[in-house]
């Protein structure tokens, strides 16, 4: 499928599918958008020092594992981070991302190269005693794990594209894949997500969303 580099709102890249009409981030922008959504309402809910399990729903560009790595080393948090992504974005399209320079992250650039010349489905120890990075290169209606993860970036492409990963029975899956209290945070806002969450267990709330939409979701797993 074509992909196109484009600029978004904040000055950081994202890649656009013409054949679809959709971005892989917010054209409000990419960066914004990641840290509010995912930081804000995700990794923040832990407190500095904390250990913690991290599943991504769409790993992409690594923008999200990138920029939670980044906030991983100012709190001091232990993270294995586990990123499924069935269609990994290419070399070339990577190296036009602008996230290092926009992150001011030029220390870590060799980081967010290394991220995406992993091997995939092997775990690799990033930092040691840090950071721990496993791309799975996975179908999301393939995905078994059980009471594995404190936290979820569910961040697939939108319900207009993709209608089949925003079900019940998908929601399920990230419900299984949580351990108790755990929370899953998407950029998503849609009635029919919510009411997906809530069908499989889920407790769920509306939160302000990020630049350029007005509400975002976020679920907890209540036993």
């Amino acid at each position: 499928m074509q992909r196109e580099i484009i600029t978004t709102a904040d000055g950081s890249t994202t890649i656009y599918l013409p054949a679809w009409d959709e971005n892989y981030h917010s054209k409000h922008g990419a960066i914004q958008e990641a840290y509010h959504v995912f930081i804000k309402n995700g990794l923040d809910n832990y407190k500095n020092g904390s250990s913690l399990a991290i599943l991504e729903i769409g790993f992409g560009t690594g923008l999200n594992c990138f920029i939670t790595f980044l906030e991983a080393q100012k709190r001091n948090l232990k993270i294995s981070y586990e990123g499924v992504e069935a269609f990994p974005v290419g070399k070339e399209d990577i190296e036009k991302l602008n996230y290092v320079t926009e992150l001011n992250a030029e220390h870590f650039a060799s980081f967010f190269g290394k991220m995406h010349t992993l091997n995939w489905d092997k775990n690799h120890e990033i930092l040691k005693g840090s950071f721990s990075l496993k791309k799975r290169k996975e179908h999301f209606e393939d995905i078994k794990d059980n009471s594995q993860f404190d936290l979820i970036y569910f961040d697939a492409f939108g319900a207009r594209v993709q209608p089949e990963l925003w079900t019940e029975e998908i929601f399920d899956k990230m419900y299984k894949a949580l351990k108790e209290n755990g929370i899953l945070v998407t950029y998503a806002a849609k009635g029919s997500v919510r009411r997906a969450m809530q069908k499989v267990g889920f407790l769920v709330e509306k939160l302000p969303g990020p630049p350029g939409k007005r509400e975002m979701l976020r679920g907890v797993k209540k036993i």
